[in-house]
C-alpha cells in the first residue's frame, strides 16, 4: 500500500469510526441530558445554537463551505424547519418519558410507515417480497416489545406517536422539497439549525417551560445548571454537531452499503451502551424483542440499498438518503 493509499485509508477509517461513536453514544447522552436537565425545549434550544455557531464560525475560518443565510431562502426553508423542530421535540419528550430502547423501536419502526405513505400519497410501487418481509419483521418486533414493556406509560407512547408522526412526514414530503433549493450540506445544517433556534421561543412559551425555568432559577440562587446537569447538556451539543460532520463526511467516503452496514452497528452498539451504563432499558424480552426490529431493519435496508450516486460537486449527496443525517432527527 503506498502512502498515500495508507494516508487515504487511515482517514476514511477514522471518519467512520467517529461516526460510529457520535451516533451510537448520542442517543444515551441525550437521555442522560435530559434526565438531569428536565427542559426539553431549553435542551434543544441550546443544541441548535452550539450546531449553528460551530458552522459559522468553521465557516468564517474556512474550514467549511456553507450557503448564505438570505431571507428569501429561509422563507422557502421554514416549513422543513418546522418539521424539524417538532421531530426533534417529540423526540427529546420521548426520551425524557420512556427509555433509549423505546426510542430505537419506534424509530425503526419509520420504514414501514414511510413505505406505506409513499404507495397512498406519492404514488410509489408497492415494496418487493423482501421489503415486505422485512416491515413485518420490523412490525413484529415493534409489538412484542409493546406488548412486554413494563415501563408502559400513556405520556411516553403519546410522544412516540408524535414523533412517528413527524419523523415520517420529514422524510416523505419535507426531504423532496428542500432538495429543491440546491443548498451544500453544511447549507441544510445552518438553515435547519437556526430556523429551529428561532421557532424555539415559540413552543418554549406555548408549553410554559419558561415558567420552570425561571422558577429553578429563581431557586437556585440564579443558577440553572448543576456540574453533573451542565456536562450532560455540554455533552450533548457537542455530539449533536459532531455527527453532523462525522455521518456527511462518512457517507461520502464509503459505499452506501457500508454506510448502511455501520449504522446497523450503531444501533447495537446504542442498546449494549445503555444497558451497560445504568438500569434504564427494557426487560430481557424487551431486549430480544428490540434486536428482531432492528433485524428486521438490515433486511430493509438491504433490500432497498442502490449504488451511491456521486456528489454533484458542490458538496451535497444526491441522493434522498443524503437528508436522514441532518442532526439529530434520527438520533436525538
Amino acid at each position: 500500500m503506498s502512502p498515500s493509499s495508507r494516508k487515504q485509508h487511515y482517514a476514511t477509517s477514522s471518519l467512520v469510526v467517529g461516526y460510529a461513536l457520535c451516533s451510537s453514544l448520542l442517543a444515551v447522552i441525550n437521555k442522560l441530558a435530559i434526565t438531569f436537565f428536565n427542559y426539553p425545549g431549553l435542551l434543544t434550544a441550546l443544541q441548535y445554537l452550539t450546531s449553528s455557531l460551530s458552522v459559522l464560525l468553521l465557516g468564517k475560518s474556512g474550514l467549511l463551505r456553507h450557503d448564505p443565510f438570505t431571507l428569501p431562502t429561509a422563507k422557502k426553508f421554514l416549513p422543513a424547519a418546522v418539521v424539524f423542530y417538532l421531530a426533534i421535540f417529540t423526540n427529546t419528550n420521548l426520551l425524557r418519558h420512556a427509555n433509549v430502547d423505546t426510542f430505537i423501536v419506534f424509530r425503526s419502526l419509520t420504514p414501514l410507515l414511510v413505505s406505506l405513505a409513499d404507495t397512498l400519497f406519492r404514488s410509489q410501487p408497492p415494496p418487493s417480497r423482501l421489503t415486505f418481509l422485512s416491515l413485518l419483521v420490523i412490525l413484529a418486533g415493534a409489538v412484542g416489545y409493546v406488548a412486554n414493556d413494563s415501563a408502559f406509560t400513556l405520556t411516553a407512547y403519546s410522544w412516540a406517536l408524535g414523533y412517528l408522526v413527524t419523523i415520517t412526514t420529514e422524510m416523505v414530503y419535507i426531504k423532496h422539497m428542500v432538495s429543491s433549493l440546491e443548498l451544500n450540506t453544511w447549507g441544510f445544517v445552518l438553515y435547519n439549525n437556526l430556523l429551529s433556534l428561532m421557532i424555539a421561543p415559540v413552543f418554549w412559551f406555548l408549553t410554559g417551560e419558561h415558567t420552570e425555568v425561571f422558577a429553578a432559577v429563581s431557586a437556585n440562587g440564579g443558577s440553572l445548571f448543576e456540574p453533573v446537569a451542565f456536562f450532560a447538556v455540554a455533552l450533548s451539543c457537542v455530539f449533536g454537531f459532531l455527527i453532523s460532520f462525522f455521518g456527511f463526511a462518512a457517507r461520502q467516503a464509503i459505499s452506501a452499503t457500508a454506510f448502511t452496514v455501520t449504522g446497523v452497528v450503531n444501533k447495537f452498539l446504542t442498546v449494549v451502551i445503555n444497558v451497560l451504563v445504568w438500569d434504564k432499558h427494557a426487560t430481557p424480552v424487551g431486549l430480544v424483542c428490540l434486536l428482531v426490529t432492528i433485524c428486521g431493519g438490515v433486511g430493509y435496508q438491504q433490500s432497498v440499498t442502490v449504488v451511491k450516486k456521486p456528489t454533484n460537486g458542490t458538496g451535497k449527496v444526491d441522493d434522498d438518503e443524503s437528508m436522514e443525517l441532518i442532526p439529530d432527527v434520527k438520533q436525538r
